[in-house]
C-alpha cells in the first residue's frame, strides 16, 4: 500500500486533535474530488514499518485524540490488507484514543458480509473503527456548512 500524505496535527478530518493518513488507490473517481492525486494506487510514499512507527509515535501524546484513515480509499481490497493490522495495532496500543476513517462506499450496501467490498480483512478492519464517514462524495450535493463532511448524501456513522 502507498500513502500521499500524513498529518500530525489535524483538526479538519475528526473530533479533536488527531493524526490523519491518506491512503492511496481509489476506484470511485467522485467528480469534484479533492484529491484526485491518490486515486493512483502507486502516489505517494510505500506505507512501511518505519511508516507505521511514525504514525504510533505521532498518536503518543495525550492531547492527540485518535487516528483518522482516508484517501484515496482506505477500503479498497489491497488497502483493506494493509489497514486491518495496522489499525489493530493502533488500537492494542492506544484502546483510549478513537479511530475514524472516511470511505466514498456505503456501509450497508458495501462493507458489510456481502457488500461488494467486503474481504476477509473487512470486519477486522470496522471492529476497529469508531466513526466511520460513509458515501461518495457528490459534487451536486456539496454543502460547505457540514462538520466533517463534503456532501449531504455521506453520513457519520458512530460504530461504537
Amino acid at each position: 500500500m502507498f500513502y500521499g500524505n500524513i498529518k500530525k496535527c489535524d483538526v479538519a478530518d475528526g473530533e479533536g486533535v488527531r493524526v490523519t493518513l491518506f491512503v492511496s488507490g481509489c476506484r470511485i473517481h467522485c467528480p469534484g474530488c479533492f484529491q484526485p492525486q491518490t486515486w493512483d494506487f502507486n502516489f505517494g510514499r510505500e506505507f512501511t514499518e518505519e511508516t507505521q512507527l511514525e504514525l504510533l509515535d505521532a498518536l503518543k501524546p495525550q492531547y492527540i485524540a485518535g487516528l483518522t484513515v482516508l484517501g484515496g480509499e482506505p477500503f479498497e481490497p489491497e488497502n483493506q490488507a494493509v489497514l486491518a493490522p495496522f489499525l489493530e495495532r493502533v488500537r492494542n496500543t492506544y484502546p483510549q484514543k478513537n479511530i475514524w476513517c472516511y470511505t466514498g462506499y456505503v456501509y450497508e450496501q458495501d462493507l458489510l458480509e456481502g457488500g461488494r467490498k467486503h474481504t476477509e480483512y473487512t470486519d477486522r478492519m470496522l471492529s476497529c473503527i469508531d466513526v466511520l464517514v460513509d458515501g461518495p462524495f457528490i459534487l451536486e450535493k456539496r454543502n460547505l456548512m457540514l462538520e466533517f463532511r463534503g456532501s449531504e448524501n455521506q453520513r457519520i456513522l458512530r460504530l461504537k
